[in-house]
């Protein structure tokens, strides 16, 4: 006549089996992505580095083309436009997104959801440039919980510049 498992062997198998179940239930149900999940070739923490590049290269140009159909603003904008081209820089952009102006710039409504034609009154110049910057700070703001730490600590230096920028772009108007 057999002798019965021991009952500390069975509750050692259930253990097993139930852990191996749960892990295997955790790790096939997921379908989020992380910061390391690929798609495209590219991880999800490298496209919103890549959308940040491009939103800060649109911010530079925008800045261009006020400075440049508003010259007695570019004392005024210059500054803040050499910062937007160094957020550009950090987020590995800078192509084409110079230190200077360009002396034509060639901005499009297609190229950039910030870009607009610049108006002609100086305040509402102005404006304009303070509502894309609170449009870019804050789709940063919202990325912050889709990246890994030390990008999410710069996106948030980065948004909190753009919120800065907005205060000195509108308050010179009061």
């Amino acid at each position: 006549m057999p002798f019965p498992p021991h009952p500390r062997a069975a509750l050692r198998r259930r253990s097993l089996l139930a852990s191996t179940a749960g892990a295997a239930l955790l790790a096939g149900c997921s379908g989020a992505l992380d910061s390391t999940t690929t798609v495209g070739g590219l991880s999800a923490a490298d496209r919103v580095r890549a959308r940040a590049a491009r939103d800060s290269e649109a911010l530079a140009e925008r800045y261009a083309a006020v400075i440049d159909a508003h010259p007695a603003l570019a004392a005024r904008l210059r500054p803040l436009r050499a910062e937007v081209v160094r957020h550009a820089q950090v987020f590995g952009g800078g192509s084409g997104t110079s230190a200077s102006p360009p002396a034509s710039p060639s901005v499009s409504p297609s190229t950039s959801p910030s870009a607009s034609p610049v108006p002609a009154d100086p305040r509402s110049a102005l404006a304009g440039l303070a509502a894309a910057e609170r449009t870019v700070a804050d789709r940063r703001a919202k990325a912050l919980l889709d990246v890994p730490g030390e990008l999410a600590r710069l996106m948030a230096s980065v948004a909190a510049a753009g919120a800065a920028h907005v205060y000195l772009l509108t308050e010179g108007q009061k």
